[in-house]
């Protein structure tokens, strides 16, 4: 019998090592994996290379895995916004590698990986620092630089449902990075919100097939969530500067 729910976050996590690429789905505070990212620093992994759009918002989430300074480089599109004091320490500090790639490359590259595509081109990045040292070729008149796929050994994402088989429906915007990280990555991890018997997913709604899924833990109901309207007061945010980077 396939059943990949597993009973606890502790088990979710079980086995990621020292040095490990992982993929975090969510755009800004929009569909993060917040249990399982604090999962993974209770595991202890280290030396880490983050794959995410962003470089954590506030104190929380990702911004949390990267002040338990368990993140050796950071891949995404978007590393500062007015809430990324942690990764903004760390950077100033030394203590973090970037690999910037732009928003539609970061993608692209993601969904190559789970799409069995090495690399391709794209006009993206002609011309810029990003662009310096890649290969290129012209392409109906046009410069285009060559970009290689992005894989990871484990991406943590959220979706809304599950069944045991690892079918995922996502809820509205925070589907976002969620299915190209899942089938980028060798091992896909996935928290929700509610585990379902099968056949009660519509399997038109079904945006992750379970072919992508290792495992699938439901979150408890009593777990607050980390997300908050933008702009919004949230009692774990500090001042613009504070956090490591003021260490």
């Amino acid at each position: 019998m396939i059943d990949k729910t597993v009973s606890t976050l502790e088990v979710a996590v079980a086995g990621i090592e020292d040095g490990a690429t992982v993929m975090v789905g969510g755009f800004g505070t929009s569909g993060i994996p917040a249990a399982l990212i604090d999962a993974l620093i209770a595991q202890g992994a280290r030396d880490l290379t983050v794959v995410n759009n962003n470089a954590g918002n506030g104190d929380h989430g990702l911004a949390a895995l990267l002040a338990a300074r368990r993140v050796r480089k950071i891949v995404c599109s978007f590393p500062r916004q007015v809430d990324s004091w942690v990764f903004d320490g760390l950077w100033r500090a030394g203590a973090i590698e970037l690999e910037l790639v732009p928003q539609g490359t970061l993608a692209e590259r993601i969904r190559a990986a789970g799409a069995g595509i090495g690399a391709f081109f794209t006009p993206t990045a002609v011309g810029t620092e990003l662009g310096a040292g890649k290969e290129t070729r012209l392409i109906d008149g046009r410069e285009h630089v060559l970009e290689h796929a992005l894989r990871a050994d484990y991406a943590l994402i959220r979706a809304d449902r599950a069944d045991r088989w690892g079918n995922l429906v996502y809820r509205k915007a925070a589907r976002n990075f969620g299915p190209i990280m899942a089938a980028a990555a060798a091992c896909t991890i996935v928290e929700v919100r509610e585990i379902v018997p099968l056949g009660a997913l519509d399997p038109e709604a079904v945006v992750t097939p379970g072919i992508y899924v290792k495992r699938v833990v439901m979150i408890p109901p009593e777990r607050p969530s980390v997300a908050s309207p933008q702009g919004a007061p949230r009692p774990w945010d500090g001042p613009a500067g504070a956090g490591v980077g003021a260490a």
